[in-house]
């Protein structure tokens, strides 16, 4: 008698701590989850900054090869008047 209540403690006992777990697993699912999304935001947001950053840049570099393109353009199109006048 004393084996059959033992066992049936620990079978229930067992039973009760299968569903603490099943929560357990089931909060932790949900935290991995939110970290996760959390995680793609913040690097949607930085590798849209690099982005701008790199857009910049480049905007900025391509203008000063456009005026000095066109500097130089000015100066050659002046030397061939000179030339054409004498």
């Amino acid at each position: 008698m004393k084996k059959i209540i033992l066992s049936l403690a620990i079978i229930s006992l067992l039973f009760s701590c299968k569903e603490e777990t099943k929560e357990k697993l089931e909060d932790a699912k949900e935290a991995v989850s939110t970290e996760v999304k959390e995680n793609i935001d913040s690097a949607k947001i930085k590798a849209a900054k690099e982005l701008d950053s790199a857009k910049q840049k480049v905007k900025a570099k391509m203008d000063t090869v456009v005026i000095k393109s066109a500097e130089k353009l000015e100066t050659a199109a002046k030397r061939m008047k000179e030339a054409i006048k004498k």
